[in-house]
């Protein structure tokens, strides 16, 4: 066996080694990946002249009787439970007085003359008419102390049960002629390494990950209720989309954390999460991945921690945080600061590029522009989510298509919008996103929710996602909306139920709808006017935005849209709240 040599120079560094560490050290190095190499040898002899058969094996059940194979069984049981342990080579004697088993070194005293004998060994091979690899060594070992027997019969047992019943009547019965043996001067070549699955000379591989590593444990479990859903309740859920989603999960607080874990309870491996704050003492009782620890020193930042709280809670997650400002209009860049936002606007486009679906779990309105308009852009699926102090909003965006673009046919109160047609958070907007923390005191820039507010828009976000992963058309899915009675009881198209653009509840009076918008030609986030001066200008395009608050108003024509209807009425706006209201004046 391979090992390990430890040596010290000293005595007194041998006794001052810590053997607890040590032999730690050594485990984990040897049993972490839970992969073992080995190969197995049966040494077998092989001698210069080749045994021989007399005639081809005969099976046991075509030679002797039922009786015969009876009385044989009885006598074999006998001498195996009088041994100390099990002996697989030994001898049977077939005399008028029945069957006798005995052990080899009896064989001096047996009568051959008026005796049947046979050399029998327990034979581990299954193939019909040859014997097992054993019967090399053993006829070398009749042939070195029996020398002077030309012939001997053998029988190969192979004592095994068929359909629950002991069967021994495919062990094989055979006549060797023996070749010289005993006057070997030296010991003969040996055979025997084994081959791999593929027949080749080489050692095998065992992977024992799935049943002793942890993590692999875990894996199984964590799919088990997964699995037991489709089987038992849902043939159709297709888990392997599900998990295979890449979630980018822009905002690591309250909303981000809750909107984590439930995906992770979804099979979803692959979570990233953005945020530039760090971790408060008020954070760790209403988001749920932080605690107390985390809040010392100044506290940790909150994307990489939760991140790793991720890990802790499911090893197999692929978790990664990402501390990052994102840039937002109506909060102007300075010149000493163009290139560092610049970067962080490079860093977010690669992420969005890099996943298939985004949450918007921000603090502010205007913090979802940017995502907004790049996964616009890119055509992904974006999961928004609001809260205010009894309220949440909870929403998918449309995803455009080539045909977007055209006429589309005129609503009415009964048609279900297409998904590539549906508004984004922006769309209800009649003026661009500014700057919501000015002139606010502190206590006004936090967001102020009833503590099971975020854990019920949190679940929404991560359903609503999951039910647009099942719909045969994904995230073109038409919108259902709770206007139609029928929705209750009609088949829906989604193996999940159906799929609503948005879900707003009202917790004072345990109330929810699904109203639902089509895109805005005018919107300041989703418009072609804004996505194709994007995907022109770039980052020079995000500038002016940042900079000068009337920008997005004049490019989508909201400015002469204020303009000409200025004459008529007055409307106010109120953006006390993410899920804001407009009130006529």
């Amino acid at each position: 066996m391979c090992g390990i040599l430890r040596n010290t120079n000293t005595i007194d560094q041998f006794k001052e080694l810590d053997k607890k560490q040590f032999i730690n050290q050594l485990g984990h190095q040897d049993l972490k990946k839970y992969v073992y190499y080995y190969w197995c040898a049966f040494p077998c002899l092989c001698p210069a002249e080749e045994f021989t058969l007399n005639s081809p094996p005969v099976s046991l059940g075509n030679s002797w009787n039922s009786q015969q194979t009876k009385d044989f069984l009885t006598e074999y049981d006998r001498f195996q439970t009088s041994q100390g342990q099990y002996t697989g080579y030994f001898l049977v004697v077939l005399s008028a007085e029945g069957f006798k088993v005995d052990s080899l070194s009896s064989f001096s005293q047996v009568n051959v003359e008026n005796s049947k004998v046979y050399f029998g060994f327990a034979d581990p091979c299954t193939l019909d008419v040859h014997p097992g690899w054993p019967l090399r060594n053993y006829l070398m070992l009749i042939g070195y102390h029996c020398a002077h027997l030309q012939n001997i019969d053998v029988l190969c047992l192979r004592d095994r049960s068929k359909d629950g019943v002991r069967d021994v009547s495919h062990s094989l019965l055979m006549s060797v002629r023996m070749s010289n043996v005993r006057d070997l001067q030296e010991c003969p070549k040996c055979v025997g390494w084994e081959k791999n699955e593929k027949g080749k000379l080489l050692p095998r591989v065992v992977d024992l990950s799935a049943s002793m590593d942890p993590t692999r444990l875990a894996e199984s479990a964590v799919d088990l209720n997964l699995k037991l859903m489709r089987w038992r309740l849902i043939p159709e859920l297709n888990l392997e989309k599900i998990s295979q989603t890449k979630c980018l999960l822009l905002g690591a607080g309250t909303l981000g954390c809750n909107v984590a874990r439930c995906l992770l309870g979804w099979g979803i491996k692959n979570l990233t999460l953005v945020d530039n704050g760090k971790i408060s003492y008020s954070n760790p009782v209403r988001q749920s991945l932080f605690v107390f620890e985390d809040c010392m020193k100044g506290g940790k930042p909150k994307a990489e921690t939760a991140a790793e709280a991720l890990k802790s809670i499911f090893p197999g997650v692929n978790a990664r945080g990402v501390s990052l400002s994102i840039p937002m209009p109506g909060h102007a860049v300075p010149d000493s600061s163009v290139n560092l936002v610049k970067k962080d606007v490079e860093v977010l486009d690669e992420l969005v590029n890099a996943h298939d679906a985004i949450f918007l779990l921000l603090d502010t309105r205007e913090s979802r522009w940017l995502p907004t308009v790049m996964a616009a852009a890119k055509r992904k699926i974006v999961i928004c989510s609001a809260l205010g102090f009894d309220t949440f909003l909870v929403m998918r965006h449309g995803v455009k298509t080539k045909s977007s673009s055209q006429t589309p046919q005129k609503l009415s109160m009964d048609m279900v919008i297409p998904g590539d047609q549906l508004g984004c958070y922006f769309c209800n907007d009649v003026v661009a996103p500014g700057n919501s923390t000015k002139d606010r005191t502190l206590d006004q820039q936090c967001t102020v929710s009833r503590p099971g507010m975020s854990y019920m828009a949190s679940a929404m976000a991560a359903e609503l996602l999951v039910s647009v992963l099942q719909h045969d058309e994904g995230a073109l899915a038409p919108a259902d909306t709770s206007a139609k009675e029928e929705n209750l009881t009609k088949d829906l198209p989604c193996a999940l139920g159906l799929i609503p653009h948005q879900i707003r509840c009202f917790l004072s009076r345990f109330h929810q709808v699904l109203p639902a918008c089509r895109a805005f030609d005018k919107c300041t986030a989703c418009s072609d006017m804004v996505v194709n001066s994007f995907k022109k200008d770039g980052f020079e395009f995000l500038l002016k935005a940042f900079n000068n608050p009337s920008f997005l108003e004049d490019l989508t024509g909201l400015t002469q849209m204020h303009q000409e209807t200025m004459d008529a009425e007055v409307w106010g706006f109120s953006d006390d709240e993410e899920c804001s209201s407009i009130e006529m004046t």
